[in-house]
């Protein structure tokens, strides 16, 4: 494993999944010739009916756009003055009610929903918390941000405060306010500068100083930020990741080592999430689901490849293998696709 997240090689110049455009690299595309009056009398019938039709809830579902979905509720609504969601989950259960609703959720909703959860009870899930600020987009955080105001009335940043302390909030908040950097030019002396930084605050140091981590690894661009990981192995001829797993603990270390990969590779990363959602005994569903419905039209082709090169099995068998009935059968068409041969 080590191995992948060393090469920094062709880093620089590499595309990153947080400028990538919905639909370039997503696995689900809109549907042609859509008309959400027609998939909501589908769908009405495919649960009216005795015993639900869980084919066409999965054929609909997965082969239309999340922006498509929400037409598809608001025509459902119209036609039945029923929600669809309401519908789904009254007729279906367990992991595959989960994953549907999912996928009727809007993005952000969805992402909001996932964040509330992650704070809800008696401590927190952190690697929720970790997994969504760590690979989401400025603009993904705003929106984010936005529901979670709507529906609780109160601000995000002021409730993280009272759910995580230390300088793992510090390092929670500043991603939560949505402030990286977003621009695309690169200067190289800035990141031999930040790189220099961040050697003195850990390697160098008796004991690190984790506010430069933070500061940095929070704020800059991506772009930035690769070159930065580049001039910081020349300087302390090991990689910013490496230093960070000996230098710290806890969630501040988790969560810095996640923003790392998330700037080498979103695809990677989240392919390593989901194998580790898979492995061993049992299924860790939740992660499963949040992974491959938020990135479904996003990057989720280059997870699949990232997942084949790093196990040299295929995101669809690791599925096959890992679930099954009609819950295996929705992943299965989100996935898209069988890398094996």
């Amino acid at each position: 494993m080590a191995s992948l997240w060393d090469d920094l090689g062709s880093l620089v110049n590499s595309d990153s999944s947080f400028s990538a455009k919905t639909g370039e690299r997503g696995t689900i595309k809109p549907k042609a010739n859509f008309d959400a009056g027609d998939d909501a009398v589908a769908l009405r019938k495919a649960i009216e009916g005795l015993g639900t039709t869980e084919k066409t809830l999965i054929d609909i579902l997965t082969h239309r756009s999340s922006a498509q979905r929400q037409l598809i509720c608001e025509a459902y609504q119209g036609a039945t003055g029923r929600s669809l969601l309401e519908d789904v989950k009254g007729d279906t259960h367990g992991d595959f009610e989960s994953l549907l609703v999912a996928l009727i959720t809007p993005p952000a909703v969805y992402d909001c929903h996932e964040v509330m959860r992650a704070m809800k009870g008696a401590g927190t899930d952190d690697s929720i918390l970790i997994e969504i600020f760590a690979s989401r987009s400025n603009e993904q955080i705003a929106a984010l941000c936005d529901v979670y105001l709507q529906e609780t009335e109160k601000k995000l940043t002021l409730d993280l405060k009272k759910e995580v302390s230390g300088d793992f909030v510090k390092a929670l908040l500043l991603l939560a306010e949505g402030k990286r950097d977003e621009s695309t030019d690169v200067d190289k002396d800035k990141a031999k500068e930040d790189a220099k930084t961040l050697y003195d605050a850990g390697e160098k140091k008796w004991g690190t100083d984790e506010s430069k981590f933070i500061d940095i690894l929070c704020q800059r661009s991506i772009p930035q930020l690769r070159q930065t990981l580049v001039e910081y192995k020349n300087i302390s001829g090991k990689t910013l990741q490496e230093s960070i797993e000996g230098e710290m603990s806890g969630e501040l270390e988790e969560l810095l080592v996640a923003i790392v990969k998330c700037v080498k590779s979103v695809p990677a990363y989240f392919a390593e999430r989901l194998y580790g959602s898979m492995k061993g005994g049992g299924t860790d569903e939740l992660t499963l689901n949040r992974i491959m419905v938020s990135r479904s039209e996003i990057d989720l082709m280059d997870i699949r490849a990232e997942f084949k090169k790093l196990y040299e099995y295929s995101l669809h068998s690791a599925i096959e293998s890992d679930c099954g009935g009609n819950y295996e059968k929705t992943l299965l068409k989100i996935c898209g696709g069988d890398d094996e041969s």
